[in-house]
């Protein structure tokens, strides 16, 4: 099992880095995101938010969101990729590879939790040394847990729409729809209180929700929700993913 692991892992890496360009937007676009939209509205609101009754800027606040974008933009990129690889023939090649299909899914999903822990790191960095930004250095292991098996769940997730979806065009209208409905149907760029009472149902309801609350915990002690249900919710959604991937990949021929 550790050769199989091994070998998906060095062959995600080789695709990364001979591609630099997407190895660039994978690690610094949420650092991107961050400084400009953060300082930009925090320039154009002027003032601190009110959230469950305490004030925050808002980088500060939307640094749990651009946390949450980092490990769902890598895992919607590596599944982007896998469909490729399929479309060329190149999937069904690996998949005669002397490995499981479990195997294989959990090589792909290691890498991605690797680069999902660097591109939260150089969020976190950055944050910190460009932003100025305080955070709760004591809750660091919260945090790397949480990038760890949030880019995890949603590398399973969009596995399972790489795999499941034959045409390109149909693939590329599904991702881009679920991107947008779940990055605003949600707590990403804004607190849910002032959201209309319908938005708000679905937005708590979405697992980047339950992601960004555990993040703003780890970095504002600040939650929207409850941190436990949350968490449970997320842990459940990650396993659902990984046997829907796994019985998606299994059924490949």
């Amino acid at each position: 099992m550790r050769k199989a692991l091994t070998a998906i892992f060095f062959r995600e890496y080789q695709m990364r880095t001979t591609n630099l360009v997407w190895l660039f937007f994978d690690l610094f676009l949420p650092m991107m995101y961050m400084l400009v939209f953060g300082l930009g509205f925090t320039s154009a609101m002027r003032a601190p938010m009110e959230v469950n009754g305490k004030l925050v800027g808002y980088n500060e606040f939307f640094l749990g969101g651009v946390l949450a974008m980092a490990s769902f933009g890598v895992a919607m990129n590596t599944t982007w990729g896998w469909f490729q690889d399929r479309d060329a023939g190149i999937f069904y090649e690996t998949l005669t590879y002397p490995m499981t299909r479990r195997q294989h899914l959990l090589g792909k999903a290691l890498f991605n939790v690797l680069l999902g822990l660097v591109e939260g790191v150089l969020v976190i960095v950055g944050a910190a040394l460009i932003l100025g930004l305080p955070l709760f250095w004591s809750r660091l292991p919260i945090l790397v847990l949480a990038l760890i098996i949030g880019t995890a769940g949603w590398f399973f997730c969009f596995s399972i729409m790489a795999l499941r979806i034959r045409r390109n065009d149909m693939f590329q209208t599904v991702i881009n729809v679920v991107y947008f409905v779940l990055l605003f149907a949600s707590n990403l760029f804004y607190p849910l209180a002032p959201l209309p009472a319908w938005l708000r149902s679905i937005a708590v309801a979405n697992p980047i929700t339950w992601q960004v609350d555990v993040f703003r915990y780890a970095t504002l002690d600040l939650a929207e929700g409850n941190l436990i249900l949350q968490s449970f919710a997320y842990v459940v959604f990650t396993i659902v993913s990984f046997f829907g991937a796994v019985y998606a990949l299994r059924h490949q021929e």
